[in-house]
């Protein structure tokens, strides 16, 4: 049998009927993501194998690095090709990581190339796929999009990006995905980092043409690109940090931190958490106005390989999972904004399972009945974007809160070749309820399950969005 069959997962009969018949044929919503809409507006014919697969790939290159395998060969200086071959050489040390699974499955999603890869066949494959790549527009960004049935998917842009390739894709009307932004204002938050932050302003005035010498200014940017994003299709914000923070201060306080950051002072941590909470809690109160959807990335230690860092840049592939305490401070966030009657549709995406059950009661505590789910304990991220970490978070809100209402997976991906992650969670997600189904845990009723089935891969998201065309 092929390692990825039809019921590649699925591990009895209740579990391969609920894929089958409600799972697979559901449309996608690749609601977060860091793919670029400028590959999309012009339809990119990716070079090679290693452009459209390898490329900016942080998983790969942790395994590859894990493997010995030299720097130069993962992020340096060493021809695509050669760099793929070292990386089908590390495949075969991959097993039981979550890679061994990603990586033969979207094989035979693209190239329906169903073999093992290793450094034995690694030539001939990249070969195969190559002369795919150069021939069918199927392979293409669009044709791709197409291929997998995303109805929409939601980039990840700085207020500073002029959207201009959203508006192409949008114009053109020659790609079957809505495109849409959604806003990541993270540099905002850069007043530890000067030299950074001063250079982002700077950006921020050009696109806004704004003269950006006070804090007031920068708020006034901030909702002049909110706006902006907003008529653009935009329905989303999307915050990474360590943890949400609590530091309530005035804004005279705020203010002054960022006068000093102008001046070349770096905050400090506590300074930064002051600051932070205001613009956060301003920006929520912006999302709420326009009944967008926030969402935060907490629970990572980022850039921890100090001489990676130095010689090469960031994002790297040298983050982690952080020991770090959310509760409190993610409580006292989300109560101020509910006190205020200001507090916006909110994901939360967790990365230390140790907090799942904390995170996703916190979250509970803030439903108000007015959306269903409003409050969501988001999909198994980064680290736990795995089979392990799906059913965990899955697990998690199944016993805590309404997994009914689930809005369901993203990729959270650069990589174009990602989308089969959507199946691989709708094959973990219908094995769960069919094991249920198998033990007389859950009804075994298709009725029941079916319909449910259906909302979390697709139909919850796109009534939960809001987003214009999906």
């Amino acid at each position: 049998m092929s390692f990825i069959h039809d019921d590649f997962l699925l591990t009895n009969q209740h579990s391969q009927r609920l894929y089958h018949e409600f799972a697979a044929k559901q449309p996608i919503i690749d609601y977060h993501n860091h793919l670029s809409p400028q590959d999309i507006a012009e339809n990119r014919r990716f070079d090679n194998l290693f452009d459209m697969w390898v490329d900016h790939d942080h998983y790969k290159w942790r395994a590859m690095r894990a493997n010995g395998i030299d720097e130069s060969l993962v992020t340096g200086t060493a021809t695509p090709k050669d760099k793929f071959l070292a990386f089908a050489a590390t495949v075969p040390h991959t097993l039981r990581n979550p890679i061994y699974h990603w990586t033969h499955l979207e094989l035979k999603r693209f190239f329906d190339i169903d073999e093992l890869l290793s450094d034995s066949n690694a030539e001939s494959i990249w070969n195969r796929c190559n002369e795919q790549i150069d021939s069918r527009d199927e392979l293409r960004t669009q044709g791709i999009l197409e291929q997998f049935n995303v109805t929409a998917l939601c980039t990840t842009d700085d207020p500073t990006d002029d959207l201009a390739f959203h508006q192409s894709v949008a114009e053109s009307g020659s790609c079957s995905t809505a495109v849409y932004p959604a806003f990541r204002p993270d540099w905002a938050q850069f007043v530890h980092r000067p030299a950074e932050f001063v250079g982002w302003i700077r950006k921020l005035e050009s696109i806004c043409n704004i003269n950006i010498k006070k804090f007031d200014d920068l708020l006034l940017a901030l909702k002049n690109r909110h706006d902006f994003f907003h008529s653009m299709g935009a329905r989303l914000s999307d915050h990474g940090c360590e943890y949400v923070p609590a530091s309530f201060c005035e804004q005279s306080v705020a203010a002054k931190i960022f006068d000093a950051a102008i001046d070349g002072d770096a905050a400090t941590p506590e300074q930064h958490d002051q600051y932070s909470t205001f613009l956060l809690q301003f920006l929520a109160r912006l999302d709420h106005e326009k009944g967008w959807t926030n969402q935060f990335h907490t629970g990572v230690w980022r850039n921890n390989n100090s001489r990676l860092f130095h010689e090469v840049g960031r994002d790297l592939g040298c983050d982690s999972m952080g020991d770090i305490s959310q509760g409190r401070s993610l409580q006292k966030f989300l109560d101020r904004l509910d006190q205020d009657n200001c507090l916006p549709k909110t994901i939360v995406y967790n990365l230390n399972p140790t907090d799942n059950y904390l995170i996703s009661t916190m979250l509970g505590n803030f439903q108000d009945g007015t959306t269903p789910g409003k409050m969501q304990f988001g999909s198994g991220w980064w680290y736990l974007d795995q089979k392990e970490g799906m059913e965990m978070q899955i697990n998690t809100l199944s016993n805590t809160g309404l997994l009914s209402h689930f809005v369901g997976m993203l990729t959270d991906s650069r990589s174009f070749m990602s989308f089969p992650r959507h199946e691989y969670f709708r094959r973990i997600l219908c094995d769960i309820f069919g094991r249920d189904m198998l033990n007389g845990e859950v009804p075994s009723d298709d009725l029941i399950i079916g319909p449910m089935i259906e909302r979390i891969c697709y139909g919850n998201a796109r009534s939960y969005l809001g987003l214009e065309r999906c």
